[in-house]
C-alpha cells in the first residue's frame, strides 16, 4: 500500500488529520520523552547530552568524537564541547587516534560508569512506563518502520543503518 495514494496522511491534502500523521506523534513523543528524561536526570546531576555520550561509549567502547556526534544526533562542535566538559568532570578521557592524528578518541572512565549507573537507576521507571503494553515484537516492528522512514528521508543508506544488531538473548 503506497502512502502517496492516501490523502489522509498528506498535510497538504483535504482529508488530512494531524492525529493520523506519524510525524505529529514522533514530535510529540520525542518532546515528552525529552522533558521526562531531563526531569529524571536532574535528580542525579546529569543532562541529556552527558547521558547520550555515556550511553554511546558504554555500548560502543572507545569512540571518536565524530562517531559520538553521529549517534548523539548532535553537531561535531557541540559534541566536542560536551566531551571536553565531561573530561573536566572525569567522566571520560581523550586521546589522539594512533591511526589518524586528526581524530580524538574518547573512553568512558570509572566515574563515567558510576554516573551511568546512577542515570540508569533514575530512568529505569521511565523506560518501563514508556513501553508498557508493547511486546518485544511490536518494538522491533516500530524500530523497523522508523528505519525505513529514516532511509527514505536520507535518500538511501546511512552509517547508522549499518549498526550491528545486538546479540540475541539466551533462552531462559
Amino acid at each position: 500500500m503506497a502512502i502517496r495514494s492516501s490523502k489522509r496522511f498528506n498535510p497538504s491534502g483535504p482529508e488530512f488529520h494531524r492525529a493520523d500523521w506519524p510525524f505529529y506523534w514522533i514530535a510529540r513523543v520525542n518532546t515528552l520523552y525529552t522533558q521526562e528524561m531531563e526531569r529524571a536526570l536532574k535528580v542525579v546531576n546529569c543532562d541529556l547530552s552527558t547521558w547520550r555520550v555515556l550511553a554511546i561509549l558504554h555500548e560502543q567502547g572507545v569512540s571518536s568524537v565524530s562517531d559520538i556526534a553521529v549517534h548523539a544526533v548532535a553537531k561535531l562542535s557541540t559534541t566536542t564541547k560536551i566531551v571536553y566538559r565531561m573530561k573536566a568532570d572525569d567522566l571520560v578521557t581523550t586521546a589522539t587516534s594512533q591511526d589518524d592524528g586528526r581524530v580524538t578518541m574518547v573512553t568512558i572512565t570509572e566515574a563515567g560508569l558510576q554516573q551511568l549507573q546512577r542515570v540508569s537507576d533514575a530512568t529505569h521507571g521511565l523506560f518501563e512506563r514508556s513501553f508498557d503494553g508493547l511486546t518485544p515484537l511490536k518494538l522491533e516492528k516500530l524500530n523497523e518502520s522508523l528505519r525505513v522512514v529514516f532511509r527514505n528521508l536520507h535518500g538511501g543508506d546511512h552509517p547508522i543503518l549499518e549498526t550491528p544488531e545486538p546479540p540475541a538473548s539466551p533462552a531462559s
